[in-house]
């Protein structure tokens, strides 16, 4: 018994058209024929930018969470620091404009732990996710439509808040549990 090259695509694309547009997304509804060869739908969101996030770690071990409301959800998030980079700049610039625009803090040591897809079923959306470490206290720059609220806490406190789904946000449950398992935690 021969296993299928996964390389090869088994979806067939019949008709693409673009049903919503912004500088953030691009909603795509697409008519396809499914690898099982039936006739089919499918809606595909583009992302514009990639999603980095970053565990800042203190010589003391403490990281730092992001609060802030998140208007999809209708509910308060506490998250690693992270945001969107643009898709033609390496991700560990965006990691580093993040961690100063919403802590104020600047890192002299920096690890990429992972690269991510967020919601594969429906987006391409690509992430990754840094350890930033050798920290240096600066001004926070936050952007005009965030709220945020910056906690100090032990990096196991944290991972105990995804263990008990405290902290929900995607990139930080995918980054906390791989520093735990890193680092033994």
């Amino acid at each position: 018994m021969s296993l299928p090259n996964e390389t090869i695509n088994p979806w067939k694309t019949l008709k693409s058209e673009v049903v919503y547009d912004n500088k953030w997304i691009q909603v795509r509804h697409e008519d396809v024929i499914n690898p099982s060869g039936g006739e089919g739908i499918y809606g595909v969101v583009h992302y514009k930018n990639k999603a980095i996030g970053v565990i800042p770690i203190d010589s003391e071990g403490y990281t730092y969470l992001v609060g802030q409301y998140r208007y999809p959800l209708d509910e308060y998030s506490w998250e690693i620091p992270e945001g969107g980079g643009p898709m033609d700049e390496d991700p560990i610039e965006g990691a580093k404009r993040e961690l100063l625009e919403e802590t104020g803090l600047i890192a002299a040591k920096w690890t990429k732990i992972a690269r991510v897809h967020l919601s594969n079923s429906v987006g391409d959306e690509e992430g990754f996710l840094y350890i930033a470490e050798d920290l240096t206290q600066a001004q926070a720059e936050p952007e005009d439509t965030e709220q945020l609220h910056v906690r100090k806490i032990a990096l196991s406190e944290a991972i105990e808040m995804v263990m008990r789904s405290e902290i929900t946000d995607s990139l930080s449950v995918m980054g906390l549990l791989k520093i735990a398992r890193l680092r033994g935690i």
